[in-house]
């Protein structure tokens, strides 16, 4: 029984990609909550593009422009997620090691250390303290060699060097283009309070040599926008010392004698420093001594294994990635489809091997991938494109693939953990959609369900000006399906959609 249930849910789902194999036709009619929430953005119609399949049932598709490559935003992030959880598997894991080809002779370590970075997505400073803990445990106090750093996972090691900033905020967490060795996300952790008087701000944990300058006035803000009145902070350096000048408003409290208090992540120094000044303080913390330098540099052929720490499955971890939208994880798995083919592919970078991984799942199952431009597969990024068909098309087969469950759970629920934007509707608590946002982009794809109780994959996007303002739009195709169902072919003829 049950795997002519898992029959029928591979014909119905593949019954609805064939639904819109025909070359191109006249798109279907808007519905009229989506054209008034368009019009009162000023958005036209061609701005624009969704799509609306049918999955384990044999209902009429929907579309508008559904084969028009635009701007995903973070609902790129979808993609990656079903390519990552099809070739990698859910149980993939990132990495950290410790190794060092030196012998140990008593509590000396007679040469180098090596930190190797293995897309590990959770290397925090607590994670990275347990395993300098986990070396002492073992009877190393002191390494007589140098810290070398084997960032070399991915190429290039560095992808972060030389790119101009996204956006005016390049400190921020979102910004950061990650590499194998995540160690604190490349984020200096500060914490900034204020008790109703001027801000107060130190890193956690206290970093030799680093010390944090607070000229931020207090402001009335809520606590949770303590961003808004950031201002770029200055860096000040006198031989080895390193003050971090914080500038801006800051609030001073909820009005209600109680005061802020922020655990921010920044992305401040470089991250090689970085790694240099958390290694120093935890090391010596623990009781441990080190003179040496700390570099980058692949690790020797010859090394044993030292410390070895595995992140959370990427199963699990896609939950975090998609509900809060993290750029850094998606970017990390994205690179990771692209690592088997290193070896055989030696003159071309990670990013390129893992875009080839993605058109190849795509073409495996007959997606037609036309329009599609790859970046960093997070969706922070101005060029890459895919039409809604494409990613929708990709959300019906995990539909009804092995890896279902893994995706669904990854993706937020509407009107519980992500915001309708409605109110009241009867698509709140059942959809599992992940949205995107950039400057000039809204996004919405995932799972719905229809006044029947029926299941649907809806991919939609808007690219204008004012596609903030016109964010409504998208949650009003979810409502509209829930509450009477998306229109048959049109009673107002919109522009040709793209064939598929």
């Amino acid at each position: 029984m049950r795997r002519l249930q898992r029959f029928g849910l591979v014909a119905a789902a593949a019954l609805a990609l064939c639904a819109l194999a025909p070359a191109a036709r006249a798109d279907d009619a808007l519905p009229a909550a989506v054209q008034a929430a368009l019009a009162r953005a000023g958005v036209p119609p061609e701005a624009f593009a969704a799509v609306a399949l049918p999955l384990a049932h044999d209902a009429r598709p929907w579309r508008w422009q559904a084969g028009r490559p635009m701007q995903p935003a973070s609902s790129l992030k979808v993609l990656t997620s079903i390519v990552a959880l099809d070739r990698l598997g859910p149980n993939h894991r990132g990495y950290t090691e410790l190794r060092s080809a030196a012998p140990v002779r008593g509590e000396l370590l007679q040469g180098d250390l090596v930190l190797r970075g293995g897309a590990d997505p959770e290397l925090g400073v607590a994670q990275f303290w347990a395993m300098l803990a986990e070396l002492r445990a073992q009877g190393v106090r002191e390494i007589a060699g140098d810290l070398v750093v084997d960032r070399t996972l991915f190429r290039p090691a560095r992808m972060d060097l030389g790119v101009p900033p996204f956006d005016e905020a390049p400190e921020f967490p979102y910004n950061v283009i990650p590499d194998a060795l995540q160690l604190a996300g490349a984020l200096l952790p500060i914490d900034i309070e204020s008790d109703g008087g001027p801000p107060r701000a130190y890193t956690v944990p206290a970093l030799p040599g680093v010390t944090v300058a607070s000229r931020m006035v207090p402001s009335a803000r809520r606590c949770r926008d303590w961003d808004e009145d950031w201002q770029p902070a200055q860096l000040e350096r006198q031989g080895s010392a390193l003050v971090i000048v914080l500038r801006g408003g800051f609030p001073r409290g909820d009005g209600q004698g109680n005061g802020c208090r922020v655990h921010a992540r920044l992305q401040l120094i470089d991250r090689q420093e970085l790694t240099e000044r958390l290694f120093r303080a935890l090391w010596s913390e623990l009781g441990g001594h080190f003179a040496g330098r700390v570099r980058e540099a692949a690790a020797p052929p010859a090394t044993r294994l030292l410390v070895r720490r595995e992140a959370r499955p990427w199963g699990e971890v896609l939950r975090h990635m998609n509900k809060r939208s993290d750029n850094a994880e998606a970017r990390l798995l994205y690179l990771s489809l692209g690592l088997a083919a290193m070896a055989a592919e030696p003159e071309a970078s990670t990013a390129e091997l893992a875009a080839r991984a993605v058109r190849g799942w795509l073409a495996e199952h007959d997606i037609d991938a036309g329009g599609l431009v790859l970046d960093n597969g997070s969706g922070l990024s101005r060029s890459e494109r895919i039409a809604p068909l494409t990613l929708a098309r990709a959300l019906a087969v995990s539909w009804s693939g092995p890896r279902a469950a893994d995706l669904q759970m990854s993706l937020p629920v509407l009107g519980e953990e992500a915001a309708l934007g409605l109110g009241a509707s009867p698509a709140a608590g059942w959809a599992r959609m992940k949205s995107g946002t950039l400057r000039d982009v809204v996004a919405l794809a995932g799972y719905a369900r229809d006044r029947a109780g029926r299941p649907w994959v809806l991919a939609k996007m808007i690219n204008h000006a004012q596609a903030q303002r016109a964010r409504g739009a998208l949650y009003a195709l979810v409502d509209e399906l829930a509450r009477v169902g998306l229109p048959a072919p049109p009673a107002v003829v919109g522009p040709q959609g793209d064939g598929p």
